[in-house]
């Protein structure tokens, strides 16, 4: 690979860098997905693997001995739990006769929060290194005969990266809420009209109406009596609405989440009169960031969905000094309530040329759509 000599493993478990390592090459403002031990709990607790359909195998660069950059990667055989949605693409490839699966993935399992796809150890050239994975990346694509390679959700610089290593890239958008300097829930409502303000705050109101309070809890509330509440609320969602994806995360992700995790832990809960949790929310939290989950309910109550997976969010991030929330994918009704559409990014190889000659023009002009709805989102007096 030139000089400096570098060289390619890959690795079948998170677990084959020690801790301290891996985590060496993550950034202040990553994001706490690509932590060494949240990726370790996915194996750990059999939520990604052999039978999952996203099997770890992921691309780590070494200068002799010294790992120098790693990317979390999955050989796919569907499309789930990816956010970047392509199922039109290969609905396309197998009516042109060539075969989509299997796939290789950089990302984190069902999670599409933006970050840092390539760790990079400090001192190094992060472009470069991201190059140098993109093109590891391809030639592994070959060897097991994939159909491309997707990295999900990097930061834009590294989506460049991507790029100029010649992945296609692809625009995508979501809603965040942003702080802007904020210190009150009081100065979040100031940013609505009169009538927007009424309405949020009718919708709070009317959570308080059924007898619920919503609270996030502290470090120490993050029981195992709490996880497994907040593992079956979660379940009770994917039941409820299952074309939205499957259970992907098992009750021992829940509980190892709280013993390994607890310090990252945001959960939100809402409970009845006698204390009982009756809608919970799986928010993580890492420096200025803050990411909403999952969520589920069994309390069939008007505008609490609202109120324990966006306001509660706001106001955690407003009294921790927290400047972004990233409420996940989806939602238009996210803007009616001070979300901001957000531009993301994906890069994409494919391997035969006939998808990527295909592809290039139709990602183009949906590139040109998604900043357009971004640049025209939050210029509206009047949000939803």
């Amino acid at each position: 690979m030139g000089e400096p000599q570098y060289t390619l493993r890959l690795l079948q478990r998170v677990r084959e860098v020690p801790a301290e390592d891996w985590d060496a090459l993550l950034r202040e403002d990553s994001s706490p997905f690509v932590e060494h031990r949240w990726l370790d709990m996915l194996e750990e607790t059999g939520c990604v693997g052999d039978d999952t359909g996203w099997v770890p195998a992921h691309l780590s660069i070494w200068r002799r001995d010294r790992l120098v950059a790693v990317a979390p990667s999955y050989l796919k055989g569907n499309s789930e739990g990816e956010f970047i949605f392509d199922w039109n693409w290969a609905d396309f490839a197998q009516r042109s006769g060539i075969r989509y699966y299997p796939k290789i993935v950089v990302a984190v399992p069902f999670t599409p929060a933006t970050g840092d796809r390539v760790l990079v150890a400090a001192g190094e050239d992060r472009g470069a290194l991201t190059q140098l994975v993109a093109e590891a990346a391809r030639e592994w694509c070959g060897r097991v005969k994939a159909s491309g390679v997707h990295a999900l959700f990097p930061r834009e610089a590294e989506a460049s990266a991507w790029e100029a290593a010649g992945y296609l890239r692809r625009a995508s958008f979501q809603f965040h809420w942003f702080r802007e300097g904020g210190t009150t829930f009081e100065a979040y409502l100031a940013r609505f009209n009169s009538k927007r303000r009424n309405q949020i705050k009718r919708e709070l109101r009317g959570v308080r109406d059924a007898g619920l309070t919503v609270e996030t809890l502290a470090p120490e509330q993050h029981t195992l009596e709490v996880a497994r509440t907040m593992h079956a609320l979660y379940a009770s969602t994917i039941d409820k609405h299952g074309h939205w994806g499957r259970l992907y995360l098992n009750e021992r992700f829940f509980d190892a989440a709280i013993d390994r995790f607890r310090d990252r832990l945001a959960w939100v809960v809402a409970r009845d009169p006698s204390g009982a949790i009756v809608a919970g929310a799986f928010n993580v939290v890492r420096g200025r960031y803050l990411y909403g989950r999952y969520w589920g309910t069994r309390a069939e109550v008007p505008f609490l969905h609202f109120e324990v997976c966006y306001y509660a969010g706001v106001r955690h991030c407003i009294e921790r000094g927290i400047d972004v929330f990233e409420p996940g994918a989806g939602g238009e009704h996210k803007r009616a309530r001070g979300f901001v559409p957000t531009l993301t990014h994906s890069a994409h190889w494919l391997a035969d040329r006939r998808l990527r000659s295909a592809l290039a023009p139709w990602l183009a002009r949906e590139r040109e759509r998604v900043e357009a709805i971004v640049a025209s989102g939050g210029d509206d007096d009047d949000p939803g």
